[in-house]
C-alpha cells in the first residue's frame, strides 16, 4: 500500500480515538476510493491489525 494511504488510515484512526468519528470515516473512505484493486487486501489486512488504533483498547478479553 502507498505511504500516503497509510498515513490517510492512520490518521483516520487517530480522529476517531479523539471522539472526531466523521472527520475520521471521511478520511478513511477518502484513502480506500483512491486505492487500487490490488492495494484492498493489503488496506483490510492493516484495518484488521490496526482495530484496537481505532479505539485506544488493547483487545484483550473484556
Amino acid at each position: 500500500m502507498r505511504p500516503s494511504i497509510r498515513a490517510a488510515l492512520k490518521r483516520s484512526a487517530e480522529l476517531t480515538r479523539n471522539n472526531r468519528l466523521v472527520e475520521g470515516m471521511e478520511v478513511g473512505e477518502s484513502a480506500i476510493r483512491s486505492a487500487t484493486q490490488d492495494e484492498h487486501p493489503e488496506i483490510r489486512a492493516w484495518l484488521a491489525d490496526h482495530a484496537d488504533d481505532f479505539t485506544g483498547t488493547t483487545g484483550g478479553p473484556a
